[in-house]
């Protein structure tokens, strides 16, 4: 039998009152009444649970900032977003926002046609004082803030859902001074932007690791390329005109087509070691094809689950922050490509 208001004001020792305005997000309670509310209420099996993460007792209306361009990933997201999002009850609208650019403007413009019955909100966005202003703002309105893919810290968001970009970068480092079997020489570096901490955070990640247990490579400076296959085009066909002493390219954003048409442009009797992020319907063709050496994945399904729900488990929780969780990134070979 299911638990009923009354139970939880029992077990709390509050008024059925103040549980009523608890289990339905409203103001006017303080945060410890809260958090007895929501403690009673989880032991008695009144709120929903899905992965050790409380689900709100009401559906909740998310919407999502996610940049638009020729990112398959990012396409890759939102299709899993919109998927899962359309099976959960506990999700009354799930409305997706697609940027035209990583610009600020172009964030707080999205963020003004944010409804105001949107209880949470969901964020890729570069790290820059008026984004982070913007989002701070935002969750001071009452929206609870999640951060994807690209954390940025220092702002009030009530969760991060992603890989440890750090992480991943160092892993990219390790498999790329492995598979050069010591040949010595240069590492290129394409990036999709700065600023995004993650793309930061893996490049750190990469040169740390190059430096410290592989000498025989050095890592050249980034060729910034905003996630622009034409750009990384043109950047990888001026470099493999004369790759010299080219060992690797290491591409830690999007823009991966575009060195991978470079690449077979330029007709190389020894083609350099390629690593690049994310696994999706054209890095399969590239693993295949044995134009990418390695891919490290973020996983955009469960990605974009972890999300939802992550989005929904802040709803109904009292804490500022919910525990994070990293998604492990995964190492996908010519050998072992999963279903996407």
């Amino acid at each position: 039998m299911k638990a009923t208001i009354l139970d939880i004001a029992s077990a709390s020792g509050l008024s059925t009152a103040t549980v009523d305005r608890v289990l339905n997000n409203r103001a006017g309670v303080s945060a410890t009444n809260r958090q007895r509310v929501l403690d009673a209420a989880r032991q008695l099996g009144y709120l929903a649970v899905t992965d050790q993460v409380a689900l709100p007792s009401k559906p909740a209306h998310l919407e999502f900032l996610i940049p638009g361009g020729s990112n398959t990933f990012m396409d890759n997201l939102v299709h899993n977003i919109e998927d899962f999002s359309s099976r959960l009850p506990l999700v009354a609208s799930c409305k997706i926002h697609r940027l035209q650019d990583i610009s600020p403007n172009e964030m707080l413009n999205a963020i003004e046609k944010i409804s105001l019955r949107t209880s949470a909100v969901g964020v890729i966005a570069p790290d820059h004082p008026k984004t982070r202003n913007a989002m701070r703002e935002l969750s001071e309105a009452g929206v609870r803030l999640v951060t994807i893919a690209s954390d940025i810290p220092s702002v009030p968001r009530a969760s991060y859902i992603g890989i440890d970009n750090r992480v991943a970068g160092r892993t990219a480092a390790l498999l790329m001074g492995r598979l050069s079997a010591h040949r010595k020489g240069k590492v290129a570096l394409f990036i999709g932007s700065r600023s995004y901490r993650g793309h930061e955070e893996r490049e750190m990640g990469f040169r740390s690791v190059i430096t410290e247990d592989f000498p025989h490579l050095s890592v050249g400076q980034p060729i910034e390329i905003n996630d622009e296959p034409e750009a990384s085009y043109g950047a990888a066909s001026s470099l493999l005109t004369d790759p010299g002493d080219l060992v690797g390219i290491y591409c830690v954003g999007a823009g991966r087509s575009g060195i991978v048409r470079a690449l077979k442009s330029a007709k190389l009797q020894a083609k350099p070691l390629f690593i690049c992020h994310d696994l999706t319907e054209e890095t399969r063709r590239y693993l295949l094809d044995e134009l990418v050496d390695a891919v490290i994945d973020q996983n955009a399904r469960l990605m974009a689950e972890q999300s939802v729900i992550g989005m929904l488990g802040t709803l109904a929780s009292a804490a500022p922050y919910l525990t994070r969780k990293f998604i492990e990134p995964r190492i996908i070979l010519r050998e072992n490509i999963p279903v996407i």
